[in-house]
């Protein structure tokens, strides 16, 4: 199995500072370190700090207040917000039928409603700064295809990446917005959602890669469209799934080939 790498090519990141929201952990935790590999200063904002030393914010992002004294006190700091992560985000497993008016809105308000906040914050910042920046959205293929189980979140990252194309018109050339669309991701949390080790590997079997992506593979997608080499790109996406899923009826048929 090839090892996923951080790229060893320069990609004119140093010294950008780069806010990754939920950079404490899993998907956000590994985008942190790919831009720290490639000489950028990130900085993360969670619930609550992780296990690293990096410049972190606690913060509720889907509090416009909060979001926005958050911004103020980085750009204090370092004078500048070259780019921001939309990272935050996620969904408990719940059936549309059982689960609350309540629930849904607020996996809404998470995936969907918060990354607005936290970009329409940053773009006051951006547009007023020499080089403007660039805002990555973290999306899923759940947004795309059916989502049982987590349909409010299906929905919720299908309106982020329309979210993406809107505000790459509107607010170009000053700020660019770009959106990741990411495929299932082993982390610390996985055996939450995939079981325990055997779960994982039958999960990353259906993939065509013949397994999930790392933290590392959608940090990689992230720092190039944070990079001066996207700088013609905007309200663009890049799909990070190793190939999606194998269709079903292809099983089906071999089964009954086999038969």
């Amino acid at each position: 199995m090839t090892e996923a790498v951080h790229s060893p090519v320069n990609l004119g990141l140093a010294g950008k500072t780069v806010l990754i929201t939920g950079g404490a952990r899993g998907v956000g935790a590994g985008i942190a370190q790919v831009l720290d590999d490639l000489g950028a200063v990130p900085i993360v904002c969670a619930r609550r700090p992780g296990d690293d030393d990096r410049e972190f914010y606690p913060c509720d992002v889907r509090d416009s207040d909060a979001v926005a004294d958050m911004i103020n006190r980085i750009v204090a700091k370092h004078g500048r917000l070259d780019g921001v992560v939309n990272n935050a985000g996620g969904s408990p497993f719940a059936l549309a039928a059982d689960a609350s008016d309540n629930f849904a809105r607020k996996i809404v308000e998470l995936n969907l409603i918060a990354p607005l906040i936290v970009a329409r914050a940053a773009q006051k910042v951006m547009v007023e700064q020499e080089g403007g920046g660039a805002v990555v959205n973290i999306s899923s293929v759940s947004g795309h295809r059916p989502s049982p189980g987590t349909s409010a979140y299906g929905a919720a990252k299908a309106g982020l990446d329309n979210l993406t194309d809107s505000l790459a018109v509107e607010w170009a050339p000053s700020v660019r917005m770009n959106s990741v669309i990411c495929g299932p991701v082993e982390t610390e949390l996985s055996h939450m959602h995939y079981g325990d080790d055997d779960g994982i590997a039958a999960v990353g079997a259906t993939i065509p890669m013949g397994r999930l992506a790392r933290p590392a593979d959608i940090g990689n997608a992230v720092a190039f469209f944070l990079s001066p080499l996207a700088q013609y790109i905007t309200g663009s996406t890049v799909t990070v799934h190793g190939g999606g899923e194998k269709p079903a009826f292809l099983a089906a048929a071999n089964a009954g080939n086999e038969s």
